[in-house]
């Protein structure tokens, strides 16, 4: 003997509505979680701290120090990372110039677009080790009024152990801890340099 349609259209009809809210309730959810809420879903995929709005860096001519880095224009022409800090180099300066340079190897046959530069704010300098680890950057002295104005584009919070990022139009757009992992800052390289037709 066969169910009667009526019993029969009900059951249907709550299958019917149990599927459709398999569907419709996730989407509800995801709604309100997004409108309804504070939480939203991390949209960072870089590394480092963008620097927002970029900041133009004067064209200025600072003492070279120490360069084997050719006649290209200081923060201009390449991409930069630059450290800022005292040339005497305590251990965080040198594990910072170390996260620099093993960056820059990283990037195997697109490291010639990167520049490192140390721009050395005072008791300058350890040259036996520059030279010996570090060959190739360029070292510039900074202590004297005339790098008043670049200086005072970089944030000073943490300097000691954070490398910049600048553009080679002369932007500076992102800093990094370099006590982060540095697989980071070379990720994060990679990227502008496949983006950039410049540099």
């Amino acid at each position: 003997m066969s169910a009667s349609p009526d019993p029969l259209r009900a059951r249907n009809l709550r299958t019917l509505a149990a599927l459709a809210g398999l569907f419709v309730l996730p989407l509800l959810a995801s709604f309100w979680m997004y409108y309804g809420t504070d939480w939203r879903p991390a949209s960072r995929v870089n590394h480092g701290e963008l620097i927002t709005p970029a900041r133009q860096l004067p064209q200025t001519n600072l003492p070279i120090v120490m360069s084997d880095g050719g006649a290209n224009k200081l923060l201009r022409d390449h991409w930069s990372l630059v450290y800022i800090g005292t040339g005497d180099c305590d251990d965080s300066c040198r594990h910072t110039l170390y996260v620099m340079r093993q960056t820059r190897l990283g990037l195997n046959t697109e490291m010639t677009r990167v520049d490192r530069v140390f721009l050395v704010t005072g008791r300058c300098c350890d040259r036996a080790f520059l030279a010996q680890q570090h060959t190739g950057m360029r070292v510039l002295d900074a202590s004297g009024p005339a790098a008043a104005p670049l200086l005072a584009l970089f944030p000073t919070q943490d300097r000691q152990n954070t490398l910049f990022i600048v553009d080679p139009l002369g932007n500076l757009m992102m800093r990094f801890d370099a006590r982060q992992v540095p697989k980071g800052l070379l990720q994060d390289l990679q990227k502008l340099l496949r983006l950039s037709h410049i540099g």
